[in-house]
């Protein structure tokens, strides 16, 4: 006649992580205060696990208690299965979130024609169920919806080798992802052709004369202090936050202007030349805040994916 083994013991998650309170505060009134337990509960908790393991886990030593080597082992498998269990929830929740959240972007207007789309189809396409918010806003805009709540991720951008503009964004109470950088370039009409060198537009300096067209505020700031640095003060002719705009006036003869690679991207007129200036750049950073939800994380690593493939 066999006799069946008996069966390993049922180990309680809470009693475990009352074990693990002890070894790692040194008192069950410890462990009773970091745990918002009654004491009482505490010591009942460690005497059912006792029971539950088969072998004494703690022994008196004078007006306290003491893990016996039992309870040492157990105690450090404790902590090694509560991180499991903690790993194993935050998984589920961000597979919840996937399924079923949303997640609300801010990007300036190039972007959206450019990185965002890709981004957006990239994130439908492995989570269907997530909702996805955009609302078009430029830099300083962005930061404001993100800092308010609006959104869950800002997309912004900043010139990199230009210290001499207006002070960069203070970006030290957010967490800043790069996403693209980007060549700055000299926009000139096709029909005046590309005076200068092959492997570069003219120096700035050379088109004191011109008359610029300008785009948003920030880069309004950028093109006026490259200019500064060249040597002279442009003569702004127009303002446009438009690039197809820019692009327009540009190809009709009514001046010169600068723009970032993402526009000629977003829209290239036939009529106009685009020479990238020698190490001027653009930088596109995603900005979230607090603890990003797993859908913000989603939408910046599809936004990341984006960028890389822009480069190419």
């Amino acid at each position: 006649m066999s006799v069946e083994p008996a069966p390993p013991p049922h180990l309680d998650l809470t009693r475990l992580r009352v074990l693990a309170a002890v070894a790692r505060t040194g008192s069950v009134t410890a462990a009773a205060r970091e745990l918002h337990y009654a004491q009482p509960s505490v010591s009942h908790h460690l005497a059912r696990l006792e029971a539950e393991a088969g072998i004494a886990l703690l022994q008196r030593a004078g007006r306290g208690v003491r893990l016996t080597e039992a309870g040492r082992l157990l105690a450090a498998r404790a902590e090694e299965i509560l991180g499991r269990v903690e790993g194993a929830r935050r998984e589920l929740d961000a597979l919840v979130g996937l399924r079923a959240g949303r997640a609300r972007l801010a990007a300036f207007p190039s972007a959206l024609a450019t990185l965002v789309p890709a981004a957006v189809a990239g994130l439908r396409a492995a989570h269907p169920g997530l909702g996805v918010g955009l609302v078009e806003a430029e830099p300083p805009e962005a930061v404001a919806a993100l800092q308010a709540g609006d959104v869950d991720v800002a997309l912004v951008f900043r010139h990199t080798d230009a210290p001499h503009a207006r002070p960069a964004m203070d970006l030290s109470r957010f967490e800043v992802t790069e996403v693209h950088s980007e060549p700055i370039t000299l926009i000139r009409r096709a029909a005046d052709g590309t005076s200068g060198s092959q492997d570069g537009p003219p120096p700035l300096a050379d088109l004191r004369d011109a008359a610029w067209i300008a785009g948003c505020e920030r880069c309004r700031a950028d093109l006026v202090a490259r200019c500064a640095t060249a040597g002279f003060d442009p003569r702004i002719a127009f303002e446009t936050d438009d690039y197809v705009a820019v692009q327009a006036l540009v190809a009709s003869g009514a001046g010169v202007s600068l723009l970032p690679s993402l526009c000629l991207r977003a829209h290239r007129n036939p009529d106009v030349v685009a020479q990238p200036l020698p190490g001027a750049t653009r930088e596109v950073l995603a900005l979230t805040v607090g603890a990003p939800t797993p859908a913000a994380r989603a939408l910046v690593q599809r936004l990341v994916e984006a960028g890389d493939a822009a480069r190419d």
